[in-house]
């Protein structure tokens, strides 16, 4: 699962990110309203947390933009402000919900999770693919009805080469798409971690290989 946090008070905003981190989350954080609207339109989240009141760029104008060009991403809007004119404006623009500060990490945690299951043009909280399963929700993943245990980075690779199924994908993809943006990593590590997912998911007990190299151009999960 990838987040996008966009919140201009350090502190709030580092130990979100190192909530979500212990959650298996894969975190990017940004602290003024121009970033903020760069990585969500350059970058593909599951979700963005996002502050009402940024320098450089307010959240309810970035939540406006990004829906202007048809970037439906949930947005979980957070504000030290209360009053119920303000939520109603920012849900108005196209938030998907809101939180006022402070809040407990732990209401955080639900209202994304709850988020993530909802219907969305971008987010699907169980991903099919063959006889395998992946709940994004849950973090659970499931092979012709047994449970594989995966690592964070494991389960993230899966669910990115899944939502591209049958799409050959590449090292600077998945690297761009499964590490945090800046994350210093070698396309080796990528050809690491495809092989330690591959020793998981297409185990010959479990089924036909659903993994597949193509050879000078990157990876693809599905039809060979």
């Amino acid at each position: 699962m990838k987040v996008l946090i966009v919140e201009d008070e350090h502190k709030i905003a580092n130990s979100i990110k190192k909530g979500l981190e212990q959650e298996k989350y894969i975190v990017d954080v940004v602290y003024n309203g121009i970033e903020g609207l760069d990585f969500a339109t350059s970058e593909t989240y599951d979700v963005i947390v996002l502050d009402r009141m940024l320098p450089g760029m307010e959240g309810v104008e970035i939540t406006h933009k990004l829906r202007e060009k048809q970037i439906h991403t949930p947005i979980l809007m957070l504000t030290a402000k209360g009053q119920l004119d303000d939520k109603v404006e920012g849900l108005d623009t196209g938030a998907d919900d809101y939180m006022t500060k402070p809040f407990a990490f732990s209401e955080l945690l639900a209202r994304l999770r709850a988020l993530v299951r909802r219907p969305q043009q971008t987010v699907d909280s169980v991903i099919t693919i063959d006889n395998l399963s992946i709940d994004t929700a849950r973090f659970e993943v499931t092979r012709n009805n047994k449970i594989i245990q995966l690592t964070s980075k494991e389960f993230s690779l899966l669910v990115y080469l899944v939502r591209h199924q049958n799409t050959i994908v590449t090292k600077e993809q998945i690297v761009n798409n499964v590490w945090n943006y800046d994350a210093n990593v070698l396309p080796n590590s990528v050809e690491v971690y495809i092989k330690h997912l591959r020793n998981k998911i297409d185990d010959s007990k479990l089924g036909k290989p659903l993994i597949h190299t193509a050879r000078g151009f990157g990876y693809k999960i599905g039809e060979k």
